[in-house]
C-alpha cells in the first residue's frame, strides 16, 4: 500500500480535529426576532400528535457542521444537536433523487425503479404514482402538510408534482439545481428555463429573492397562519448548499480569511442556511408549536469536494458509495425526547423516517406493506437498540461496469462488475466501481482546484472490483479485508443476490424534446398529459420563450465540472 502526502500537511494533525461547539450567535440577518425561543421549557406529556419539521440540506458534507470539527460556523445546528440526539451512524444516499425518493416512500431504490442516477429535467420520469407517500400518510392522520424547497422527484406530469402526492402547499423548485436569485436552470446549452413554483403554478413574482431567505420566510408564514392545536408537517428541502456557489456578501465577509475561494463561498452558504434554521426554530417557539414539536435534520448526500464541501475524515465524496458519499449529518431535536443531550450510534437510514414519523403521528402503517424502513423512535428517544441491522446502499445495473469485475470473482453468484454496496452488521461490501475513492481534507489551499486532492491516495486497488471493510472498527475505510475474509464476502454477496431478486426494472427513460422550457412559456414544468405515452415523436422547433434567453452560466459551470470530474476519475484507484 502506497500513501502519498502533500508537503506542509500532517495527516495525524488533520485526523485529530476536535468536535467544536460554537456560542449562540447574535440575532440573525435573515429576520428580526425579539426573543430567544430556546428559553427553558418543560416537555409536555406526549398527549397529542407532534408537529413535525423535517429539514433536508443539499450537498452538505459530513465535516461541514461545527460539531464535527468544521471551520464553518453553524451555531444553530450545533446547539439543536447538542440539546437533542446526534445520529452518528446515520446513512443517506450518494445523490439527490435517491435520498429524496427513499425519504418520501420509505423504500429502497430497487423497489421504486430509481436505482440509476437522478431524474433529469427532460426525462418522462417521476416518483412511482402507485406509492403511498409520507405526506399522504400524514394527511390520513389529520396533519396539514407543506413542502418548501427542492423537489427533484420528477414533474413531467401534473400527477408527479408535490401537491397531488400529498402536500397541501408547495413553494420551491422542481429540478435539481437553480440559480439562488433568478431561479434559472439550464439542462444543456440553450435548454434553460425558470424554476420556482407555487403549488402547480409558476411563481414568476418571487424572482430575485435569495432562496434560503425565501424558504425560511415561507415556513414562518405557514406557522403564523396555522393553529398549533392542529398537527402540522413541514418538509423544508433547502437548495443550500448545492451549486451554484452563491451567498449574500455579508456572509462571505465572515470567511474573508479563507484562501480557498470555493470553500469561502460554500462556508458562507452553510452559515446562511444555519441562520435560516435558527429563524424556523424561533418561529416554532413564537407561534406556540415548539413544546410539542419534533425537528429532524438531515443531509441528502455527501459533500461535493470540488465545490467547497468536505467529508473529512471519511473516504470519497458525493456520488460515491464510500462513507463520504453515504454517511450523513443527522440529528433530532425535540422536547419530547426522553433521553436528550447524547450521541446515538444506533444504525439509522433515511428510509426509516417514513415509518418513524407516521408512527409518531399515530398513523396507520398496516396498509403500506413492503417498507424498507423501520420505526427508530425508541432508539432515538430512549436509547434502545435499533431494529435495523443492515442497509442496502444500492444495486445499479446500469452504471458503468467495472473493467476487472466478473462472475468468477463473485463466487459464481454475483457479477462483481456491477455497482452495488451493502452493509450487514459491522461489515460493508462494495462491488463494481464505487466512485472516486480518495480522502480529501478541508479545502484550505489557495490554488483550488489544484493539487489538494492528492493529500492521500491508495494505489493498491487498480484492478479490484470487491472491497470489504469492518466499518465499525474502520469507519474511514482504510483496510480492505476482502482477501482475508472471503467467507464474509460470500455471505454479503449472497445477501445482494437476495435483494436483487426483489428489484423491479430500472426506470430511466430517454430525454424528451417536448420538455423544453420554451414549450412551457420559458419555465420548467409538466409537459405530458395524463393520456400521453412516455415516447414523443415530434419535429417542432421550440416556441419562443416569454422571457428573453439568458446566458447559461450554470451550463458553463457544469461543463467545467464535467471536465474536472473526467480528470479526477482518470486518476482514481
Amino acid at each position: 500500500m502506497a500513501v502519498y502526502a502533500l508537503t506542509g500537511f500532517s495527516l495525524v494533525s488533520l485526523l485529530s480535529f476536535g468536535y467544536l461547539s460554537w456560542d449562540w450567535m447574535k440575532p440573525s440577518l435573515v429576520a428580526d426576532v425579539a426573543t430567544d425561543p430556546m428559553e427553558k421549557s418543560l416537555p409536555p406529556a406526549f398527549a397529542r400528535p407532534p408537529h413535525i419539521i423535517f429539514i433536508l440540506t443539499d450537498d452538505q458534507g459530513y465535516h461541514d457542521v461545527g460539531y464535527h470539527g468544521s471551520d464553518i460556523q453553524t451555531p444553530t445546528l450545533d446547539r439543536l444537536a447538542a440539546e437533542g440526539v446526534k445520529l452518528e451512524n446515520y446513512y443517506i444516499q450518494p445523490i439527490c433523487t435517491p435520498s429524496r425518493s427513499q425519504l418520501i416512500t420509505g423504500r429502497y431504490q430497487i423497489h421504486t425503479g430509481l436505482q440509476h442516477s437522478i431524474i433529469r429535467p427532460r426525462q418522462p420520469n417521476c416518483l412511482p404514482l402507485d406509492q403511498v407517500t409520507l405526506p399522504q400518510k400524514l394527511q390520513e392522520a389529520g396533519y396539514s402538510t407543506h413542502m418548501v424547497g427542492k423537489w427533484h422527484l420528477g414533474f413531467y406530469k401534473k400527477e408527479c408534482l408535490p401537491t397531488p402526492l400529498g402536500f397541501d402547499t408547495f413553494l420551491g423548485s422542481l429540478t435539481g439545481n437553480v440559480d439562488y436569485y433568478t431561479y434559472d436552470n439550464c439542462d444543456g446549452p440553450g435548454v434553460c428555463g425558470y424554476d420556482l413554483h407555487e403549488g402547480e403554478d409558476v411563481a414568476w413574482d418571487q424572482s430575485g429573492k435569495y432562496s434560503t431567505f425565501l424558504y425560511a420566510q415561507r415556513v414562518s408564514k405557514i406557522l403564523a397562519s396555522h393553529s398549533p392545536k392542529e398537527p402540522i408537517f413541514i418538509y423544508v428541502a433547502f437548495q443550500a448548499v448545492h451549486t451554484p456557489l452563491q451567498s449574500p456578501k455579508e456572509y462571505i465577509y465572515r470567511y474573508r480569511s479563507m484562501g480557498n475561494v470555493a470553500r469561502r463561498k460554500y462556508a458562507a452558504m452553510v452559515t446562511c442556511m444555519d441562520e435560516a434554521v435558527k429563524n424556523i426554530t424561533w418561529a416554532l417557539k413564537k407561534y406556540g408549536y415548539y413544546d410539542n414539536s419534533v425537528i429532524v435534520f438531515s443531509t441528502d448526500n455527501g459533500g461535493q469536494t470540488f465545490s467547497g464541501g468536505s467529508n473529512w475524515p471519511l473516504r470519497g465524496r458525493k456520488g460515491t458509495y464510500w462513507e463520504g458519499g453515504v454517511r450523513g449529518i443527522g440529528f433530532v431535536h425535540s422536547p419530547l425526547i426522553k433521553r436528550k443531550r447524547r450521541t446515538s450510534w444506533a444504525l439509522v437510514h433515511i428510509t426509516d423516517w417514513y415509518p418513524t414519523l407516521v408512527s409518531l403521528a399515530r398513523g396507520n402503517l398496516s396498509n403500506v406493506p413492503g417498507l424498507d424502513g423501520y420505526d427508530v423512535w425508541p432508539a432515538i428517544s430512549e436509547g434502545k437498540e435499533s431494529p435495523r441491522t443492515e442497509i442496502l446502499h444500492n444495486i445499479d445495473p446500469l452504471y458503468n461496469h467495472a473493467k476487472y469485475g466478473s462472475l468468477e470473482d463473485g463466487f459464481g453468484i454475483w457479477n462483481t462488475a456491477v455497482q452495488a454496496s451493502i452493509r450487514v452488521g459491522e461489515w460493508k461490501l462494495l462491488t463494481g466501481d464505487p466512485g472516486y475513492s480518495d480522502w480529501i481534507p478541508p479545502q484550505t489551499l489557495t490554488n483550488f482546484p489544484g493539487s489538494w486532492w492528492n493529500l492521500e491516495r491508495l494505489t493498491d486497488g487498480l484492478r479490484k472490483s470487491v472491497w470489504l471493510f469492518n466499518i465499525t472498527a474502520d469507519p474511514y475505510e482504510r483496510y480492505d479485508l476482502s482477501e482475508q475474509r472471503p467467507d464474509v464476502v460470500r455471505t454479503l454477496l449472497t445477501r445482494l443476490v437476495q435483494y436483487n431478486r426483489t428489484a423491479i426494472p430500472v426506470r430511466y427513460p430517454a430525454e424528451n424534446p417536448r420538455a423544453h422550457p420554451d414549450f412551457n412559456g420559458g419555465a420548467w414544468g409538466p409537459w405530458a398529459s395524463e393520456d400521453d405515452g412516455e415516447e414523443w415523436e415530434g419535429s417542432r422547433e421550440p416556441l419562443k420563450s416569454r422571457n428573453k434567453k439568458k446566458k447559461c452560466k450554470i451550463c458553463k459551470l457544469r461543463s467545467f465540472f464535467r471536465k474536472l470530474n473526467t480528470r479526477l476519475m482518470s486518476n482514481r484507484i
